[in-house]
């Protein structure tokens, strides 16, 4: 699929040239730094080594101090605490972090986590009675919540607490909770908004050490749960984001907890653990216990302490897993061909694709799948328990949280991001949804934005790579939303070896630039259609990543290259 160039704006160069000097990095680097709002010395120095001490205070959080205040009496009077969270990466990280560390202040605790089938997403009427038949006084719930003003005042009536650890948009009402733990409420002035779930319930875990005065050992441990849930929930990698992730990974590399460790035996890779690891290869894992049958096994292994249990877990979510993409691979199939055989779906703003025997717990990744081809906001709808059930995918600045939003009449509920949310109706309004949908989407997304787009952070040459220059980029990691890899463009090469074309249909060739001596090694995943072309003697440019490979033992700097335009 072709794609749109779009050059970041160039800062301005007197701050370039400052902070090159104060960092004594060349232009190029000091100019991507400040595209990426570091301009100062002390900015720098907090970018490249991300600290403990740069964390907020978690009382800067609206309601922290009553969450604290209830858990502590909880634990005082013995009551029985639920910690209940939803069933995707960011809920199970969550509650396994929760859980994990607060088992070691109260005997009296259990976690929950709703069947996706058969109770949806979020808090659930099972949920509830299953904490009242089993004399739970109070709920801790993660990733989920921020809407349940029914269910939340349900559980109260009947004697239940609930303290909500959210980081989804609350509606123009919030449930009557104990406490509401959720940076994105209007009336929160707590610094940094976009922190996962499992981000605000280690922000409420840090409140409680520090109001007890408990030691951080235990809950410092749990940073590679809160590292995978960022990376897997696909938050922006900043602030204190950024901060946790890169704590996180280092923990993950160093000494990952038993249940992870078994989860990464079948790594080959002897590279560390990035956090493209983790949304390609760890994330999908713990993802296909919820999505295959139940996610209570995802949280069984994240909370293992024991060796041979973990790897008989590891083993059954890595079953699990295979036929997740089995499914994944057929209903993507299915899906591609339905857009493919009728013109209005073609021609349409938007994809709205339903089919009652679909696997509730692939349909997200089958949306996702579709706009890699198709590019559009993308909505794939399944039957579930007499309902119609769908999650939302969306494409570059375009919010189909709002989009959604704007269909609400006809829905029961919904809730999301900006590029990722999840709907339910009933059957008699799929028709008047499905049209209403293409229609606010017609009316509010630009044209550009159905083009898929590659940002440049700077035009190179070939000659400005080199491993003084890599390595400092390679501290600029870890890289996802909003921190993303620098992309370089080079113009005016051409391949000076003969190319050749990889399993997979990758392609391996070897670069140089008119005018410069050097030659640098490319890899073009997916890309062996380009193979006559480059061959042809035509001159092109390139869009790249700079990056090392390690072939048994032999390291080189080569170009990943993410798209070609021929001159």
């Amino acid at each position: 699929m072709a794609k749109t160039w779009i050059n970041q704006e160039q800062p301005e160069q007197k701050k370039v040239l400052d902070l090159s000097r104060a960092i004594n990095i060349n232009e190029t680097l000091a100019s991507i730094l400040v595209q990426r709002y570091i301009s100062t010395y002390e900015e720098a120095k907090n970018y490249f080594r991300p600290s403990l001490e740069n964390l907020h205070d978690p009382f800067l959080m609206k309601d922290m101090d009553k969450a604290v205040e209830r858990l502590e009496k909880a634990i005082l009077r013995k009551e029985k605490i639920l910690i209940y969270g939803d069933y995707d990466v960011d809920g199970a990280t969550s509650v396994a972090l929760c859980y994990g560390f607060l088992k070691n202040y109260c005997s009296t605790i259990d976690f929950y986590i709703p069947d996706r089938y058969k109770e949806g997403y979020g808090i659930s009427k099972q949920g509830i009675k299953w904490a009242v038949d089993n004399n739970f006084e109070l709920i801790i719930c993660l990733d989920c919540g921020i809407k349940a003003i029914d269910k939340v005042r349900e559980a109260k009536e009947k004697g239940v607490d609930f303290i909500i650890c959210d980081h989804h948009n609350p509606g123009k009402e919030i449930p009557p909770a104990k406490a509401i733990l959720d940076p994105k409420r209007e009336d929160c002035n707590y610094p940094y908004k976009e922190l996962s779930a499992c981000g605000v319930g280690f922000k409420f875990l840090q409140a409680f050490c520090i109001k007890t005065n408990q030691g951080f050992q235990h809950l410092y441990s749990g940073f590679d749960l809160v590292a995978i849930s960022i990376a897997a929930d696909l938050v922006p990698l900043t602030g204190e984001n950024r901060i946790l992730a890169y704590l996180g990974l280092k923990e993950l590399n160093k000494q990952p907890s038993p249940g992870l460790s078994a989860l990464m035996a079948d790594r080959k890779n002897s590279t560390a653990i990035s956090i493209s690891d983790i949304v390609f290869g760890i994330g999908p894992r713990i993802n296909s216990a919820g999505r295959i049958e139940h996610a209570k096994s995802a949280v069984d292994l994240l909370i293992s302490e024991n060796k041979e249990e973990a790897k008989q877990l590891a083993a059954y979510i890595n079953q699990k897993n295979t036929l997740r993409r089995d499914f994944d691979t057929q209903i993507t199939q299915e899906a591609i061909e339905m857009i493919e055989e009728k013109e209005r779906r073609r021609k349409a703003k938007s994809t709205i694709l339903y089919k009652e025997d679909w696997h509730k717990g692939v349909i997200g990744i089958v949306a996702s799948r579709c706009i890699e081809k198709f590019y559009r906001p993308t909505v794939i709808l399944t039957k579930s328990n007499e309902k119609i059930t769908g999650s939302a995918r969306s494409v570059v600045n375009f919010d189909i949280y709002q989009a959604i939003s704007a269909c609400s009449d006809l829905l029961d509920q919904y809730g999301g991001h900006t590029y990722a949310a999840g709907l339910t109706l009933d059957p008699e309004n799929l028709e008047a949804f499905t049209q209403k949908f293409e229609k606010v989407v017609e009316n509010t997304i630009q044209d550009e934005q159905l083009i898929p787009q590659l940002l440049i952070d700077q035009t190179i040459n070939l000659d400005r790579i080199n491993y003084r220059f890599y390595n400092i980029l390679k501290q600029m990691a870890p890289f996802g939303p909003q921190n993303m890899r620098p992309v370089f463009r080079t113009n005016q090469v051409y391949v000076s070896e003969r190319p050749r074309i990889l399993k997979n249909n990758h392609l391996r060739f070897v670069v140089r630039q008119e005018g410069f001596s050097p030659k640098v090694e490319a890899i073009g995943f997916g890309m062996a259609d380009y193979f006559e072309l480059i061959t042809s003697g035509m001159r092109f440019s390139v869009a790249y990543t700079i990056e090392e490979n390690n072939f048994i033992g032999n390291k080189f700097l080569q170009i990943n290259v993410k798209d070609i335009k021929f001159d």
